[in-house]
């Protein structure tokens, strides 16, 4: 787990809700406006959250370039 910055959360960063991991599955950043994030995540689609929101402690996963 790494630590959270909301400068690493920009379109396409993919994240893991660490409270509701199993339950809603990997996101990937839809965007960001003003303080307010939206996630799409695999099992439960888009969530939207304030960017200060206690459930928002994600952890960052960079998008591999390898292609796997």
């Amino acid at each position: 787990m790494s630590d959270f910055y909301i400068g690493d959360l920009t379109p396409g960063t993919f994240v893991v809700n660490v409270s509701k991991e199993k339950e809603w599955g990997i996101g990937q950043v839809q965007s960001i406006i003003k303080q307010k994030v939206t996630v799409n995540f695999e099992n439960v689609g888009k969530k939207v959250s304030s960017i200060y929101h206690k459930q928002m402690s994600c952890t960052i996963s960079r998008n591999s370039s390898s292609g796997k």
